[in-house]
């Protein structure tokens, strides 16, 4: 990660559109992204749909100056923050679309899908732009245009996510290793800011009272599985975590490069890649959003397992509380079974 390709070298937009790309194997082996197990061999239009309809953040050039007088592209240093703001959006479409939504080129889409692209766009008063992120960044120690690592940009996710009242989010980052419970029950459970209402009334809102009492939860758990290198013995534990129907996905990379792996097939994984430098998106004057290229619509890129530099975060959901209760009984079981497990649950 001490590196990044320069803007010379940069693929643009159009060389990937017309660039060559390796189909999506045909294998017996189970696919899963995020949550969800495919058969490649009977359900490949499914697959793709599927993983089109996540958010793909890359490169920008010619957006506002960050800060009012700094970089008006993130070429060469954004790919990082690209790649959090990919496994935030996930949490936001599962907030408020859910897992099953699919986005269907050239279909009106729905006013909470539009909201949550809003929240992304390269403007300095969207929740989660690019230059919230960088100038958040700054009280990190990270100065404008410096190149972030998994566990910086979590950090900054879950300051931002403070602002968005909206979704209503609770971003918990997991240090060391460790997931304690009571400390997440304390960040996602909290009291109403006022009287629960329902369109306009009190009427219905006890029924609701006790889910009200929970934000919907994104953990975030920074890693290290190695020195230099991923120890093979993590390998099938982080498997795992694709497998777990809370699964975010995982942001991290290889080498030079910062990438959003959303799954896996085999011993490859799975991943959108945010190096392609595209034009800055501006808002229509109806409200919506020329959004074709905030999705991949090429089969996505693959990588061996092995290939994977130690330092990642993974990303998790949990609607709910039983969600999360799910999600502990799921690590549990994963720490009985495995050899090598590479985060701890503690009370």
């Amino acid at each position: 990660f001490s590196s990044e390709l320069s803007e010379s070298t940069t693929l643009t937009y159009d060389t990937l559109r017309f660039g060559e790309f390796e189909d999506f194997p045909e294998t017996p082996e189970p696919v899963w992204i995020l949550g969800k197990q495919f058969n490649a061999l009977k359900e490949k239009d499914e697959i793709l749909s599927d993983i089109t309809s996540r958010m793909w953040f890359t490169y920008r050039k010619n957006f506002q100056p960050i800060g009012g007088t700094g970089p008006t592209s993130d070429t060469g240093w954004g790919c990082m923050l690209r790649c959090g703001q990919m496994i935030l959006a996930e949490a936001l479409i599962r907030r408020h679309l859910g897992r099953d939504w699919r986005w269907v080129r050239g279909q009106r889409q729905r006013e909470e899908y539009i909201s949550i692209l809003n929240a992304f766009i390269d403007k300095k008063d969207s929740y989660y732009s690019i230059h919230q992120i960088a100038q958040m960044g700054v009280g990190e120690g990270k100065s404008i245009g410096q190149w972030y690592g998994p566990n910086t940009v979590a950090q900054v996710l879950k300051k931002l996510a403070v602002f968005d009242k909206w979704s209503r989010l609770a971003v918990h980052v997991a240090m060391d290793n460790t997931v304690v419970i009571e400390e997440i029950s304390k960040g996602a459970c909290a009291e109403p800011e006022g009287p629960l209402e329902i369109n306009g009334c009190l009427e219905g809102a006890c029924a609701l009272a006790e889910e009200a009492l929970w934000k919907p939860l994104v953990l975030l758990i920074p890693l290290r599985l190695g020195l230099s290198d991923i120890n093979e013995a993590y390998i099938e534990t982080l498997k795992q975590c694709f497998m777990m129907p809370q699964s975010l996905g995982v942001i991290g990379g290889k080498p030079n490069s910062a990438h959003y792996f959303i799954g896996f097939v085999g011993e490859e994984l799975i991943y959108l890649d945010p190096h392609t430098t595209q034009p800055a998106v501006e808002l229509c004057e109806s409200g919506q959003i020329q959004d074709d290229s905030y999705h991949c619509q090429h089969p996505p890129c693959r990588m061996h397992i092995c290939e994977l530099d130690p330092s990642i975060a993974a990303g998790f959901f949990c609607q709910t509380e039983d969600d999360f209760d799910d999600w502990c009984a799921h690590i549990r079981k994963v720490s009985l079974h495995s050899v090598a497990v590479f985060f701890w649950l503690c009370r």
